[in-house]
C-alpha cells in the first residue's frame, strides 16, 4: 500500500504544470473547481433568499432587494475567484501579470462585454432604472424592466415581447423613464375638425369623450382633461384632448391612445362635428370671358353659398342652445401658471430636497 501511495504521488507530481513558477497538480486544479461551484451556488442560494424574504417586506421598494441580491452574488463570486486562484497555489501578487494580460483582451476583444458589465452595476448602485419602471430608449424601444443582469437588461413590451437591451446603452444613451418619479403621466391626444366648427362644441364633445374613457385620473380640479387649440392648420382647426391618466393606463400609451381616439371619433358623430380630409379651393377669375356673378350664373352656382356664407351659416347653427358659459374657457392659458404635480409627488420631492 505504501508502494502503491508513492507511485500515486510521483503520478501527480509529473502531471503537475508549471504557472507563474508554481507547479500545480491535478488536486490543486480539482480544489479550485470544488471552489468555485461551491462559490456559484453559494451565490445562487444567497441570491433566491434575498428574493423571498423581499416579498414579504411590503414597505419596501422591490428594487432595493433586487439591487441587495445582484450585489451579494457579485461579492461571493468575487471572493470564490481568488479562493480558487489561491488554491492553485498561484501567488496574488504574481497573478498580477495574468491580471495585466486580461487587462490587455478587456481592452481589444472584452471591451463590450466589460462595458455591459460595470453598466449593469453602476445602473444598480444609482437606481435611476429599477425593476418594473417603464421606459422609453433612443432607439424606440418601449417596455417595462423585467431584469438587470450582468450583460443586458430585459425589456418586456406591452405585446409580451422580451427585448435584451445591453446595458451601456442605458448608460450612454438617452432613456426616457415614464415611471421614475411619479406613475403619473399626463397624455396629449390630437384629433382635427373642419374650418367653420364652433370650438365651443367641439370642447364639449372632447370633454365628453375624456369622460367616457376609463383611464382619465380627474374629471375635475386641478388635473381634469382640458381641450387647446393647438394650430391652424391647411385644412382643419387642430385640437389636442390633455388628459391626467392613472396608474393603470401608464404603462400602455399606444392602447391607450387608441381607446381615447375612439371615444373622440364617438363624440364628435354624435355633435355632427366633420372630421376634415386636405382639400384645396380653386378659385376662377374668369370663365369664357365672364366674372364674379356672371361666372357663377354660367356655372348654374347662382343659388349657391359662398364658402364664407357656408361657414358663418354653419357656426350660428351649432352654437344654438348650447351652454357657452361652460366650454367657452380657455383651457390652455389656465394651464401655463397650474401647478399639477400631485400634492403627494411635491411633498415627496420638498422632502427629498430638504434631505
Amino acid at each position: 500500500m505504501l508502494c502503491l501511495a508513492q507511485q500515486m504521488g510521483d503520478e501527480q507530481t509529473s502531471a503537475a504544470v508549471e504557472v507563474f513558477g508554481t507547479s500545480i497538480s491535478l488536486i490543486d486544479v480539482l480544489t479550485a473547481v470544488g471552489i468555485l461551484v461551491a462559490a456559484g451556488v453559494t451565490a445562487f442560494v444567497l441570491r433566491r433568499i434575498i428574493l423571498r424574504r423581499s416579498r414579504t417586506q411590503q414597505s419596501t421598494h422591490l428594487s432595493t432587494w433586487y439591487t441587495l441580491s445582484r450585489l451579494v452574488a457579485y461579492t461571493v463570486l468575487a471572493v470564490g475567484f481568488f479562493l480558487a486562484i489561491s488554491a492553485l497555489g498561484v501567488p496574488l501578487s504574481d497573478f498580477a501579470v495574468l491580471a495585466g494580460a486580461l487587462g490587455v483582451g478587456l481592452g481589444f476583444g472584452l471591451q463590450a462585454i466589460f462595458s455591459n458589465f460595470i453598466s449593469g452595476v453602476v445602473l444598480l448602485l444609482d437606481k435611476s432604472l429599477k425593476i418594473g419602471d417603464f421606459v422609453e430608449l433612443e432607439s424606440g424601444v418601449t417596455g417595462e424592466v423585467r431584469d438587470i443582469k450582468i450583460r443586458a437588461t430585459t425589456i418586456v413590451t406591452n405585446d409580451n415581447i422580451d427585448i435584451l437591451v445591453p446595458n451601456s446603452e442605458f448608460v450612454s444613451g438617452r432613456v426616457v423613464n415614464w415611471t421614475h418619479r411619479d406613475v403619473l403621466r399626463r397624455l396629449r391626444v390630437p384629433f382635427g375638425v373642419a374650418y367653420g366648427t364652433e370650438k365651443n362644441v367641439v370642447k364639449k364633445a372632447a370633454l365628453e369623450a375624456a369622460a367616457a374613457v376609463p383611464f382619465t385620473l380627474h374629471l375635475d380640479g386641478p388635473q381634469r382633461p382640458q381641450v387647446w387649440l393647438s394650430k391652424f392648420d391647411t385644412s382643419s382647426l387642430n385640437f389636442e384632448l390633455v388628459v391626467w391618466l392613472n396608474p393603470e393606463a401608464t404603462k400602455k400609451p399606444v392602447a391607450v391612445t387608441a381607446a381615447y381616439n375612439w371615444a373622440l371619433h364617438s363624440a364628435l358623430q354624435a355633435h355632427g362635428i366633420e372630421i376634415p380630409f386636405p382639400q384645396r379651393d380653386l378659385h376662377v377669375k374668369t370663365l369664357f370671358g365672364l366674372s364674379d356673378d356672371d361666372a357663377r350664373h354660367a356655372l348654374g352656382l347662382a343659388g349657391n353659398l359662398t364658402p364664407d356664407e357656408a361657414g358663418a351659416r354653419h357656426s350660428q347653427s351649432t352654437t344654438e342652445g348650447e351652454d357657452k358659459d361652460d366650454n367657452d374657457h380657455n383651457d390652455a392659458a389656465d394651464d401655463v401658471g397650474a401647478d399639477n404635480v400631485p400634492d403627494d409627488t411635491a411633498a415627496g420631492a420638498r422632502s427629498a430636497t430638504d434631505d
